[in-house]
């Protein structure tokens, strides 16, 4: 048997999230009506225009050329012809494109405005880049309302309650080496489970709400496969969408996109942070040994997913391929056992930021699953499912409301609105009733700033100093247009770790101009 293969711990583990935002204009007067993408189209161009001065972004083009989002990891292509054109992600539509200061892509995906974070090592990261979107969002709401003259409402979930669902999608950079079958077989329960966390709440069940009710989850109705390719219809909990944004040779990107949109920082921080915790187990090789390895396999991953959301008690038993049968949070428990006899014997192989983060994550992880077994409505100021159901139920109490009434249904929406003035999300973090993780200068800065130990320093960067001569980019290229020069001048970035502050922060700050820095670059 071939020994598993084991990445470097030290260069740190590659993250992102990405959230297509929910969007109405109100008062649109009859037969004037803009298409949802029209009206994201104005949206991010408000943002453009709003941020054209210093710490602006630019609405530049963006660079196709290394995407492959029909190409399958079990080792096929789609061909063009005979793919659904939600999967033509490769394509420019027209719409608007904006790279942001902070690295990140603000954007329009088909019907939706999305805001795609910039690469992090950090779960903490993470939620201070996708809480930046979420500032990006609300500023570029209030700027389109102005523009156009009528309001313009951004939310931060994943259904319209009608039979629509938009994404929020998670992107975690794993050796190429790790086989795909371990992936399926070792991550599924644990996505399935995860719900329990992760969930952002909803209320409705079924992918239309056809029945009258309150779930864990905005997207567990909409997935209807265990593995697959597309991510608009016929979803899969595990994608094999095959596109790493980065060396193909080295480098595997799993996009995962069966997590909720959450408006809790505590709840993204464990949702990417436990997540990225047991796949450095699965890339280790080191999962399938103990409990949580191929034992674990659900014997209909599919039904358990809508089995886990539609139980807000946390106590349904999932029925295992061996003839076992777990809750969800029991489940959750064995990865978080694997994990904590993982930290145990490799802690001390990681740098030291990421032992005190994952040191912070299992004990969080931990402190959740204790209190969902003996009471979860004590996860009110942490989880988003739980703070959302007791806003609810209070409203519930109060009015006699049955879980049709409509009012219901305009609170969950009102939870996810970006604006900090209507959001009920916003409400409840002023009153102090939502931990938080970081503070609103940390989120602020995130919105304009890149990080510092990724690629995303070095697009960040050259958007903010040299915008007019950049031309097009992309996760792993910026193409500049260089005076002097004849032809386009494309800058790889192929690896995620490099174009760092430390690396080339200073010579970004002594060039003037771009002429001067690819003189420095050539060098």
């Amino acid at each position: 048997m071939q020994e598993p293969h084991v990445s470097d711990p030290s260069r740190g583990r590659v993250l992102g999230i990405e959230t297509e935002y929910g969007i109405s204009a109100l008062g649109q007067p009859v037969g004037e009506e803009l298409h949802p993408m029209q009206l994201s189209n104005h949206v991010v161009k408000a943002y453009a225009a709003y941020a054209s001065g210093p710490g602006a972004g630019r609405d530049a083009g963006w660079d196709y050329e290394t995407e492959s989002p029909l190409r399958d990891v079990r080792g096929y292509e789609v061909a063009r012809n005979q793919a659904h054109p939600d999967q033509l992600t490769d394509s420019d539509l027209g719409m608007a494109n904006v790279i942001l200061t902070n690295g990140a892509r603000l954007y329009v995906d088909h019907a939706h405005p999305e805001y795609s974070s910039p690469e992090v090592t950090s779960a903490r990261a993470v939620v201070r880049y996708d809480q930046a979107g979420d500032r990006v969002m609300a500023i570029a709401a209030e700027q389109a309302t102005q523009r156009l003259g009528r309001p313009v409402r951004l939310y931060k979930n994943n259904t319209d309650g009608k039979g629509a669902s938009y994404g929020t999608h998670e992107n975690y950079l794993l050796d190429r080496q790790t086989p795909f079958d371990r992936i399926v077989s070792q991550f599924t329960p644990f996505l399935v489970s995860r719900q329990v966390v992760t969930g952002a709440g909803r209320v409705g069940i079924g992918q239309a709400s056809e029945t009258a009710g309150f779930q864990l989850s905005q997207r567990a109705d909409f997935f209807e496969a265990e593995v697959g390719l597309e991510t608009t219809l016929n979803r899969p909990i595990i994608n094999t969408r095959d596109e790493p944004h980065a060396d193909a040779a080295r480098h595997r990107r799993l996009h995962v996109i069966t997590g909720d949109a959450n408006r809790s920082e505590i709840s993204t921080y464990l949702k990417v942070g436990t997540a990225a915790l047991v796949l450095q187990m699965i890339e280790a090789g080191t999962l399938g040994v103990g409990p949580a390895g191929a034992g674990l396999r659900l014997l209909r991953a599919v039904p358990a997913m809508q089995q886990v959301s539609h139980d807000p008690s946390c106590t349904a038993l999932l029925a295992l391929a061996d003839g076992r049968r777990m809750t969800a949070v029991d489940l959750q428990q064995v990865y978080l056992d694997a994990c904590l006899r993982w930290l145990d014997g490799r802690g001390a192989d990681l740098p030291d930021a990421q032992r005190r983060e994952n040191a912070d994550l299992v004990t969080r992880w931990q402190e959740v699953l204790d209190t969902l077994r003996d009471d979860p409505t004590r996860l009110a100021d942490r989880l988003d499912w739980v703070a959302k159901l007791a806003l609810l139920e209070s409203y519930r109490q109060r009015d006699g409301l049955g879980w049709d009434a409509a009012k219901l249904s305009l609170i969950d929406l009102q939870y996810a609105d970006v604006s900090p003035q209507r959001s009920l999300y916003a409400a409840l973090v002023r009153r102090g009733s939502l931990q938080r993780l970081l503070d609103d200068a940390e989120i602020e800065a995130a919105r304009t700033q890149p990080p510092t130990d990724t690629r995303a320093y070095f697009r960040g960067r050259v958007m903010d100093k040299f915008s007019a001569d950049v031309v097009a980019a992309s996760w792993d290229s910026v193409i500049f247009d260089v005076p002097g020069r004849p032809a386009l001048q494309r800058v790889p970035l192929l690896d995620p770790l490099r174009g760092t502050q430390e690396q080339v922060g200073e010579l970004l700050d002594r060039c003037d101009d771009v002429a001067s820095l690819f003189d420095a670059l050539g060098r």
